[in-house]
């Protein structure tokens, strides 16, 4: 394979072509310049599915594989006029936001997604870093809740997440379990809502799809060492990806996991700080770990 890449044979070179072989996905999220999260994670995510991305920036983080140390969040204005200018010269297929940064983006993003309700849109709520280091303040997460999730075709909060998400008062007492969380989130306006358990406590990861009829399947992933910087994102993008290419849901979530799975069992570390998911690990010369099990996936009872 890369002895073909490096010794193309310009016989086999095809005329340039309107065609477009991938379908299209407008991305909105913050750039992270380690490489592990947000844009950059989308961006490989898709491409390494067979999606053209369209990246359009939300917010500039300054941080590494460690640590979150600042944000600045990009102007309403900036984020509309970037995602405009791409939407009125190609179709697209699919919508992912991952950090919005602040409650203006959410108004703004909200109004521009409003204009394509036949396209599916996964939101991937992004409250904190992978750090731990807050990214959202109770008035984002209230716009969120108000504003954006009517629009949302699939919601994917890990479990602290769609507690924060779920909860009016966060001082308060109100301590709900997941199936709970997700019977809220989904009154809000999301068609599903995939709440994954990596903050959990349990030995495997248990990842639970929802819809308006309660549990679609639940997924059970064994844990893996370590701690991963973009995991959320990778499986955000992941499931964007096939929904983009016209997958079924249930199936697309079944998929999308499968490809996270293996992003993070060949994951590497760059730096000092978390492991980064390898969104290209097919392309590696060694063989690939293989699936924990033939179908993580089980229906529910």
């Amino acid at each position: 394979m890369k002895e073909k890449i490096l010794n193309p044979d310009h016989s086999e070179v095809k005329a340039l072509t309107n065609e477009r072989p991938y379908p299209a996905v407008l991305v909105l999220a913050g750039n992270d310049p380690s490489g592990g999260a947000g844009l950059s994670a989308d961006l490989l995510t898709l491409a390494s599915l067979g999606c053209h991305p369209l990246p359009v920036v939300t917010a500039i983080t300054v941080q590494d594989s460690a640590t979150l140390d600042d944000f600045l969040v990009m102007e309403p204005d900036w984020v509309v006029d970037q995602a405009r200018m791409v939407l009125e010269d190609m179709p697209v297929e699919a919508f992912k936001v991952g950090m919005i940064g602040s409650v203006e983006n959410v108004a703004a993003i909200t109004e521009l997604v409003s204009d394509y309700p036949d396209v599916p849109l996964v939101l991937d709520p992004v409250l904190a870093s992978g750090s731990g280091s807050p990214m959202a303040d109770d008035d984002l997460v209230a716009a969120m809740r108000d504003m954006l999730l009517p629009q949302v075709s699939v919601l994917t909060p890990n479990s602290l997440e769609a507690r924060r998400l779920a909860v009016n008062d966060p001082d308060g007492d109100d301590d709900p379990d997941l199936d709970e969380c997700a019977r809220r989130l989904l009154a809000l306006g999301p068609a599903y809502v995939l709440i994954t358990g990596t903050h959990e406590g349990s030995a495997d990861v248990v990842n639970v799809l929802y819809g308006p009829e309660g549990r679609i399947r639940e997924d059970r992933w064994p844990r893996l060492p370590g701690s991963y910087h973009g995991s959320g994102c990778t499986l955000a993008s992941a499931l964007t990806a096939f929904l983009a290419q016209g997958v079924e849901i249930g199936e697309a979530v079944r998929e999308a996991q499968a490809y996270t799975y293996q992003t993070l069992a060949h994951a590497f570390r760059p730096g000092m700080g978390q492991f980064i998911p390898d969104r290209l690990f097919w392309s590696r010369d060694e063989a690939e770990p293989e699936n924990p099990e033939e179908d993580a996936g089980a229906e529910p009872e």
